[in-house]
């Protein structure tokens, strides 16, 4: 085994392997630096380039090289380098300056950006390119006159780092090179240059790793690609020419004879469960306890030690929880630990479900293994996510050798040839992973979503094969995970995946029936989306095209195989009878959908969006135009029927018939019962626990994109009556639940109103920070009405001010894009001649990658939407403040807003109120992410001081240090914070 931890503050391997990596890819990976230094690899190691630059920011549009570097490679050696400053005919920004110590001056007599590249392209000579993110090195130098000319061959060593070290947390060049023992990164080109010129041999040696005969599969998949790692896969090969390769294999001499003792269901057992005592607990949070022995300089939190006290007395009565704990309790080692204590007592499986993937892999990848270096006997956990997020492996074969589904990516502006050579890294970085990994998914892969749809790579459930399958069920990645699960201690998942188990009756998960659901703010909101029955144009389509007919499509494959079995001939007349009634139901689907088209008429206001959502109510319910759907409507439904009783006949036949039948044709008919159940409940409007709308355009591009959907108006009721009697504890754990103290909008969300009073409590935590003194809140109180015309120059003005007062770091949340469109086209110069960068999220950008550029840019500020208002961290000086221009409230037209208006005249203030103050308090905790941040928060809503409701806000949020200011003096205030902070 690798030594854990850090060597004199330097990362080692151990510090970037993935939790749970085989000992055997764990010491081969240890022995890769001492290879590196005796393996040759030829004509790999000959003439090649190690290229580098720095450039004045990330965007390809508006910045600049600064620097290049580039060496030549002969073997071992460094032969030759090249270096260059670039003038880039603009100033340096200070945070660029201060990340690569290039300045202005360095620049000044600099090589024009045309010169630099002529010179590199004079020295490189056309030999392949080896560049950490080569897109950004090469997008930099080609968009300059004649970059094109430096090379034909440039090589992403990131990408084929996945490939080749799949078990790595970071591919970052900095990160490797540390823990390989290259030459540090210091964010110039040269020295970058170097350290890739080390990890180049590492990368080399860690293919030649790969099982043997998987090198040559992959250089040998589609050979009509253009891809750069081919020739270089291909080379490696070699070394072991024609030797077969087996997934199949692969898998089985990993996983090896893997015996699953499946924990029983807590509820089946003899005798009764016992749950950790309270000594046992708070003993485990004293000064020589358990949790003092996972951290450094650790000091109990008196809020921690109650919160994991509740969370064990919940273990202990049976009962349910919902506790609200401020930011710096730290929540998931208060619920980690007596859930821990609880399964290890009584050998059973008790569940954690968080909102985010994100956060589930915090806990499997930190807290969990920390918690179980720390317990005695250790603590056994598996992270579940969906489908969607794991390999299909039989999949993943027809990827290799089958037709590339090229039509179905994203174009973005990329060419068919881009999108096919990123397919084929998607490929081999998930051969690589399956190889090296006994479980995992396909989140940390690296893998351009953009590029390659998931449907390449995984399967749905109703896709699945199960037992037909090869790798079924200990080499699959999702049922070998699904099963070990079923024998850990703590299986850790995500909110979708426990309701979607919810809906399933507990058919997916292991029989869990102790969860602690944390984020539980988000736990409303996903459930409505889970359950929601959904009628789209764009997948009717999608399911047609997939079924074709007696020609084309899963119906012509299926008549292929009935064809070539005599048992199966009776299915050909089935078949040929589905492809009718098949072509028939999608006939009545376009018609329905050109009906469904017609709503657009009902719309009211949309604030200008071509986009709308109709509520389907009574009045709606009444028109002629609704008449025209329900008569399509009714119609489809049957078509969808017939069709799927001719299918399912043929099914029945060809399943009888034939082995190793493909699943496509129960999935279609899964689908089409779907789609007809979905119809059904919208289109007849008898089943009020929904709540049903139509999404229409009245922009031409949108036509063909029109989808009716019915959301479950209390979810509640739902958990009370389906789940709840189910479980034996549920701790609901959040920072943000109440409102003014009060707990009653979350307990009636979250049906808990509806138990007996003795089997729920709740329960508030304050905050190990001291927000009265490290945050301020400032009410800008005359401000224009939001909703008045005067308003967004009112506005502007105010967040030029706040700028300038702060230096920039600013967050602004704004609920509307329009507005946020409009404020940054007016702002974004004025503050640049101020010396203040903002960005903008942009329609389409990446939100990861703004959220990075974000923390990386110290001074940089953002106006963003709600994808940052939260489960977004920028700790310390990066974030200095948050404005909110406006009250988070959701749009009355809304169609939840007006089911609701339309069965409770207090709709208003038992939803639509605490919903905006719980989404307030979210965003405020942007702000305060350590004990020793400090920052503003901005309330540009002049509602906060003309409305009654105003004060329910204020009294919620963390900090009582409100300022009530008019708008002129906000800046002069925030300059006095500052020089003070």
């Amino acid at each position: 085994m690798l030594e854990q931890g850090q060597n004199n503050g330097r990362k080692t391997i151990a510090d970037i392997l993935l939790p749970e990596t085989p000992e055997s890819v764990a010491a081969a990976y240890s022995r890769l630096a001492e290879r590196a230094k005796v393996e040759d690899f030829g004509l790999l190691e000959e003439d090649v380039v190690v290229l580098d630059t720095e450039t004045t920011g990330l965007s390809f549009a508006d910045c600049q090289l600064t620097e290049i570097a580039a060496a030549r490679l002969r073997g071992r050696e460094v032969v030759e380098t090249f270096r260059t400053f670039v003038n880039p005919g603009m100033p340096i920004p200070k945070n660029i300056a201060a990340l690569t110590h290039i300045t202005d001056a360095d620049v000044a007599d600099a090589p024009t950006p045309e010169e630099a590249v002529a010179s590199l392209a004079e020295f490189v000579g056309g030999a392949p390119v080896l560049a950490h993110n080569a897109t950004f090195d090469r997008t930099f130098v080609e968009r300059v006159s004649g970059g094109r000319e430096v090379s034909d061959m440039w090589v992403d060593t990131l990408a084929l780092s996945r490939i080749a070290l799949p078990r790595l947390v970071t591919h970052k060049l900095q990160d490797m090179a540390e823990a390989f023992g290259c030459d540090s990164v210091t964010h110039r080109a040269m020295d970058d240059v170097e350290a890739l010129a080390g990890m180049w041999r590492i990368i080399l040696c860690a293919l030649t790793d790969l099982p043997a005969g998987l090198l040559e599969v992959l250089a040998n998949m589609h050979p009509e690609v253009e891809w750069a790692y081919r020739p270089i896969l291909s080379h490696l090969a070699l070394a072991n020419p024609g030797v077969p390769f087996s997934l199949v294999g692969a898998r089985r001499e990993l996983v090896g004879d893997l015996k699953v003792s499946m924990r029983p269901d807590v509820d089946e057992k003899p005798t009764s469960a016992t749950a950790p005592s309270r000594d046992e607990v708070s003993q485990a949070f004293g000064p020589d306890g358990v949790i003092a022995s996972m951290y450094e300089g650790y000091e109990a939190r008196s809020s921690q030690v109650e919160m994991a006290e509740e969370v064990r007395s919940a273990l202990e009565s049976k009962t349910l929880r919902s506790i609200e704990a401020g930011t710096g309790v730290g929540k998931s080692v208060a619920y980690l630990l007596p859930l821990a204590l609880y399964a290890k007592k009584n050998n059973v499986t008790c569940g954690v479900a968080t909102k985010s993937n994100a956060l589930t892999d915090q806990l499997v990848s930190h807290e969990l293994p920390t918690l179980s270096g720390a317990l005695p006997g250790g603590v056994s956990y598996t992270c579940l996510k969906g489908y969607d997020h794991y390999p299909c492996l039989r999949r993943l074969g027809r990827a290799a050798s089958g037709d590339l589904p090229v039509g179905e990516a994203r174009q973005n502006g990329r060419s068919d040839a881009t999108i096919a050579a990123d397919m084929l890294t998607a490929i081999a970085v998930t051969y690589a992973y399956a190889c090296q990994s006994v479980e995992g998914d396909l989140d940390a892969l690296g893998i351009r979503w953009g590029s390659v749809p998931k449907s390449m790579l995984t399967v749905s459930s109703g896709e699945c094969q199960r037992s037909r399958c090869p790798f079924y069920p200990n080499l699959c990645m999702l049922h070998g995970a699904r099963r070990r699960a079923a024998s850990a201690d703590l299986v850790v998942t995500n909110h979708s995946l426990l309701l979607r188990n919810v809906e399933a009756d507990g058919k997916i998960l292991p029989p869990v029936r102790n969860w602690v659901i944390d984020e539980a703010h988000s736990f409303e909101n996903e459930a409505r989306r889970q359950w929601a029955l959904e009628v789209s144009a764009e997948r009717a389509r999608a399911l047609f095209e997939s079924l074709g007919g007696t020609k084309t499509g899963v119906i012509a494959s299926f008549s292929a195989l009935a064809a070539g079995s005599e048992a199966a001939m009776p299915a050909m007349g089935l078949l040929a009878k589905g492809a009718s009634s098949t072509q028939r139901a999608s006939v009545a689907s376009a018609d329905f959908f050109d009906a469904v088209r017609g709503l657009i008429r009902l719309a009211r206001g949309g604030n200008g969006y071509d986009t709308v959502n109709v509520w389907l109510g009574d009045e709606n319910r009444s028109t002629d135009e609704w008449a025209a759907v329900s008569e399509a409507g009714l119609a489809l439904i049957d078509r969808l029927d017939a069709a799927r009783h001719d299918l399912e006949g043929a099914q029945r036949v060809c399943s009888a018939a034939i082995e190793n039948l493909p699943g496509d044709l129960a999935d279609a008919c899964r689908q089409l019962e779907e789609m007809s159940k979905a119809c059904r409940v919208i289109v007849e409007g008898k089943d009020d626990s929904y709540v049903c709308s139509a999404e229409v355009s009245r922009a031409k591009r949108r036509q063909g994109f029109e989808r009716l959907v019915a959301e479950k108006l209390d979810v509640g009721e739902e958990l009370a009556d389906r789940w709840y009697p189910e479980m034996r504890s549920v701790t609901f754990c959040s920072a943000t639940m109440s409102v003014d103290g009060d707990f009653s909008h979350f307990e009636e969300s979250m049906g808990l109103n509806r138990l007996p009073a003795a089997r729920h409590r709740e329960i508030a935590l304050p905050s190990c920070y001291d927000f009265d003194r490290n945050m301020s809140v400032v009410v800008a109180r005359d401000l224009p009405d939001p909703r008045d015309s005067g308003y967004l120059a009112a506005l502007e003005n105010l967040l030029y001010d706040v700028h300038v007062a702060m230096g920039g770091s600013v967050l602004t949340l704004f609920t509307n894009r329009r507005e946020m469109e409009q404020v940054y086209a007016a702002l974004s110069d004025r503050l640049a001649a101020a010396g203040i960068e903002v960005a903008m999220q942009e329609r389409g950008s990446s939100t990861r990658r703004l959220r990075e550029k974000f923390v990386s840019e110290k001074s940089l500020s953002l106006m963003a939407l709600k994808s940052f208002w939260e489960g977004f961290d920028a700790a310390g000086d990066t974030l200095r403040c948050v404005v909110i221009p406006k009250l988070p409230f959701s749009s009355p037209a809304e169609p939840l807003s007006q089911e609701r208006s339309s069965r409770d005249r207090q709709a208003w203030r038992r939803w639509s109120l605490p919903e905006a103050v719980i989404s307030l308090k979210q965003a405020a905790g942007r702000l305060i992410r350590t004990s020793t941040d400090t920052g503003v928060l901005v309330l540009a809503d002049s509602r906060i001081t003309t409305k009654g409701y105003g004060k329910t806000f204020v009294r919620s949020l963390p900090s009582a240090n409100v300022s009530v200011l008019g708008a002129d003096m906000v800046g002069r205030y925030l300059e006095s914070w500052r020089e003070n902070h």
